[in-house]
């Protein structure tokens, strides 16, 4: 029997023949590589960048015209600060979600009940009204890219009641900033000539800048009270209703007003078209409760309400859409009210 009668299944090869094979390998050309999909490698592009991308400081957002930011707290971030990109929490994508219109009024009116029945601000016009939230904001880095958020925390307002003094605003991390009634500004009289020191005097307090003695003096009557805004809140971005429905939020988060002007400010607000029910929200503490809500712009403002008593708990703002902001279900920013009080002077914390 020879090596050619022998199964070549089982045949074992003997090292000259390996050798040879060897030899015979280096010859031939090396294998074809198989190529991915034109859809996979723009997957795995994206991938690849999107991990090798380094962070970059975030530039805050000035979403809306808040009476209390100021400039210095909204312009960046300071050095060192850790920034947590915010996770997509579920949202419908449709902005107009499917629930009657009559549930958004329902529960309005029952805040504006609640409002109605809650003790009165206590304030004299010579002390401060004090308001305590958390908040937390999103902003865009720099260079472009997918919206980052800072930690929710602690924000002071200290307001003059009557408008004659000056306020203050105190948040984590930030210097504190005075509210004051008067701006200093500098003149010259002619070119040439020694700038003089002067003080701009403040404008008439307004719905987006508001004194406490203007938000107690508001109309208690809904639709006098949203014409009011209306008319107060005529310039700026996105469509009509939002800024008159942004307007309120914004006093409900950081004023202090008379019981009845605070359910007034929810009728209104259940007049304004396209205010919707989300079933379930969570403001900046983690506080769960039913919210009413707005979309323009592909964001939904929305003010969550405690399930139980139908106390305002404070507001958030959510991208119902992906786009290079970031994914849909984003959170731009949120609140949480915390304390209201008064107090006799700017600094001092409610005993």
């Amino acid at each position: 029997m020879n090596d050619y009668d022998i199964d070549p299944r089982t045949r074992t090869r003997t090292r000259s023949e390996d050798a040879l094979l060897g030899e015979l390998a280096e010859l031939l050309p090396p294998p074809a590589v198989p190529e991915f999909a034109p859809e996979r490698q723009r997957e795995l592009r994206r991938t690849l960048m999107a991990a090798a991308r380094p962070a970059r400081p975030a530039v805050w957002w000035t979403r809306k015209a808040v009476r209390f930011a100021v400039p210095a707290v909204v312009c960046g971030i300071a050095a060192g600060a850790v920034l947590v990109v915010a996770p997509p929490e579920p949202e419908p994508r449709d902005p107009r979600p499917s629930v009657r219109a009559e549930g958004a009024s329902a529960v309005l009116s029952r805040a504006a009940l609640a409002a109605a029945s809650a003790p009165a601000p206590d304030a004299r016009p010579e002390e401060f009204v004090y308001v305590e939230s958390l908040v937390s904001r999103a902003g865009r880095p720099a260079g472009g890219g997918a919206a980052v958020v800072e930690p929710a925390h602690r924000r002071q307002v200290w307001l003059s009641a009557d408008g004659s003094r000056a306020g203050l605003v105190r948040e984590a991390g930030s210097a504190d900033q005075e509210l004051s009634p008067r701006l200093p500004v500098y003149e010259l009289e002619h070119p040439g000539a020694e700038p003089r020191r002067t003080v701009l005097e403040p404008a008439e307090p307004s719905v987006t800048a508001p004194t406490h003695a203007f938000v107690a003096g508001l109309p208690t009557d809904p639709e006098a009270l949203l014409r009011l805004v209306r008319e107060q809140t005529r310039t700026g971005g996105g469509d009509a209703d939002q800024r008159a429905f942004t307007a309120i939020g914004t006093l409900l988060a950081e004023t202090w007003a008379p019981p009845e002007v605070t359910a007034a400010l929810f009728e209104a607000a259940a007049r304004i078209p396209g205010v919707v029910v989300v079933p379930s929200a969570r403001d900046a503490a983690g506080r769960e409760g039913v919210a009413v809500a707005r979309t323009s712009g592909g964001e939904r403002t929305q003010w969550v309400f405690d399930r139980s008593t139908s106390a305002f708990l404070g507001e958030r703002t959510v991208l119902v859409a992906a786009s290079e902001t970031g994914p849909a279900g984003t959170v731009l920013s949120e609140t949480a009210v915390l304390t209201k009080a008064a107090v006799a002077r700017a600094g001092q914390l409610p005993g």
